[in-house]
């Protein structure tokens, strides 16, 4: 046991015995309710993200030639539209495009550990750029980890 002493329990903030808590999104900050699409901004902050993580993907000259040139903005929507969707936000990917089948539709491309880790890079730079709350970016970053590390396709 500890030998701090415990604060008294029934004062403002403290929860007593049986009594629910409230996760709150930084130090004193709003409630952590409603879903991540709407504590973050909703789509304009997608966008942000997606864009700022193509500017990325534009220098890299390990994953740049993967990524449609020719139809660039398609694929800064078609990304912000499915983040969008998976945390919250309109279905429109779904409807536009059908299920999203992430692994079937990264096949056609080599993507080795390098490449996630390029990747994983300039997403990283896109998140933080962002200037999320801890919880809610560490709540985004562990899902585009593990979907990075999922369309992983080839290890020679």
């Amino acid at each position: 046991m500890s030998d701090l002493p415990m604060p008294p329990v029934g004062q403002p903030g403290v929860p007593g015995p049986g009594q629910p808590i409230t996760l709150r999104v930084g130090m004193g900050g709003q409630a952590a309710t409603g879903s991540l699409f709407e504590r973050i901004g909703g789509a304009p902050t997608f966008d942000r993200l997606v864009r700022r993580f193509y500017d990325g993907v534009q220098t890299d000259d390990v994953i740049w030639p993967m990524y449609p040139q020719e139809d660039l903005e398609g694929a800064i929507s078609r990304l912000s539209l499915f983040l969008q969707q998976y945390w919250g936000g309109p279905g429109t990917y779904s409807q536009e495009r059908g299920h999203p089948r992430l692994r079937m539709r990264h096949q056609p491309f080599r993507i080795t550990p390098e490449a996630r880790e390029r990747w994983l890079h300039h997403m990283h730079d896109a998140v933080e750029s962002l200037g999320l709350a801890p919880m809610d970016e560490a709540e985004l970053w562990g899902y585009l980890d593990r979907a990075a590390h999922a369309m992983t396709n080839a290890f020679d």
